[in-house]
């Protein structure tokens, strides 16, 4: 793999909030960024050289994007095949490697491979029909969460179903492909932020303790509070995927940490992750430009974290709060641009560091 100088273009496909960022990032290293969105007015749009806007399935315009760029990252998962078959046809780099995402994209293809690299995962079951799933609540038992298995996001496309009793109709009201995924009673919510570099070099950030509220990361705090043999097998999970894939950049994966200190995989995100905001102010290389770093060859920085930290997002309304916050000394606010606070939207995150 080349090594990109100062002065080249990385394409993100993408214009939300973790596209911004990156870009920002990728600017502090010397890079130009171009954007590929189907937004017309986008957060990570206002700060990159150039926007392309057009659909993810338009060969042609893909085609003239890869002819601007050197390498091609994404910030979603949900890319389509077509995207990165168009872009690697037009002679482009794309990191990560296409698998890692279609694995990412489909709940039961991500619950599978996490199976059969030995992770831990809820017990599920591919739901495709009533018939289905009334099937695997019987064998999984109740409660449970039926969830679609491709597309869902921050809570959305997922049903809870208290007792068996509860599913009859409900795939209906799913209205897609699904998956029942059993009840964890788990103590905490962690994710490991991880990065694999284009020399095989992994580094790990400190585990995030994650907070949720309507399905959406509301809080994050750093030290997870969780002994070192949860840190330990954390690492060697995010190791084994990180390697299967031959991944390059940042990924993170979600886990259940239960009451016997065990930790079931929840998700995977093939991308920079809403729990590492907290890397800009409080690491020694943030998650942004480690990922830049990876796909662009450079060598990884260091992940030493410099404080506790604690973040939380700014949803909806919450954002309104942007003078006090600013006027906050102990604050590191963060606003993404976005021109309208909708309800359930990430409008921002703030930061507060407490150093000893």
């Amino acid at each position: 793999m080349n090594i990109l100088p100062p002065g080249s273009t990385i394409g993100i496909l993408g214009g939300g909030q973790l596209g911004r960022m990156l870009a920002l990032a990728a600017a502090q290293l010397g890079f130009d960024v171009c954007v590929f969105t189907d937004e017309p007015d986008s957060p990570a749009s206002r700060v990159a050289a150039r926007t392309f806007v057009g659909s993810y399935l338009d060969s042609a315009a893909l085609g003239d994007f890869a002819r601007h760029v050197q390498v091609v990252t994404s910030e979603f998962e949900n890319v389509p095949a077509h995207t990165a078959d168009a872009l690697i046809a037009a002679g482009v780099r794309v990191c990560p490697n296409p698998r890692a995402l279609a694995v990412a994209q489909d709940r039961f293809d991500e619950k599978s491979f996490f199976n059969a690299h030995g992770i831990a995962t809820p017990r599920f079951a591919a739901v495709a029909s009533q018939g289905d799933l009334d099937t695997a609540c019987v064998e999984i038992g109740a409660p449970a969460i039926l969830k679609t298995r491709r597309l869902g996001y921050d809570g959305h496309g997922q049903i809870r179903i208290h007792g068996v009793g509860d599913a009859a109709g409900t795939y209906e009201k799913l209205g897609a492909p699904g998956i029942l995924e059993g009840f964890c009673p788990f103590e905490r919510e962690i994710s490991i932020i991880a990065a694999r570099g284009a020399d095989g070099a992994i580094a790990f950030y400190d585990l995030c303790e994650n907070e949720h509220s309507g399905g959406i990361l509301s809080r994050t705090i750093l030290p997870a509070r969780v002994g070192a043999a949860v840190v330990v097998h954390a690492q060697q999970a995010a190791r084994l995927v990180l390697e299967a894939f031959d991944y390059i950049g940042v990924l993170t994966i979600e886990f259940f940490v239960m009451r016997d200190g065990s930790i079931i995989a929840n998700e995977m995100a093939p991308r920079v992750h809403n729990s590492g905001h907290w890397s800009i102010e409080g690491a020694l290389t943030s998650q942004f430009e480690q990922h830049v770093r990876a796909i662009a060859g450079w060598p990884l920085g260091p992940t030493t974290r410099t404080a506790d930290i604690e973040m939380v997002n700014l949803i909806g309304d919450d954002a309104h709060s942007w003078s006090e916050l600013a006027a906050d000394p102990n604050a590191r606010l963060h606003l993404y641009g976005k021109r309208d606070a909708r309800a359930g939207r990430k409008m921002g995150h703030v930061t507060r560091l407490k150093r000893a």
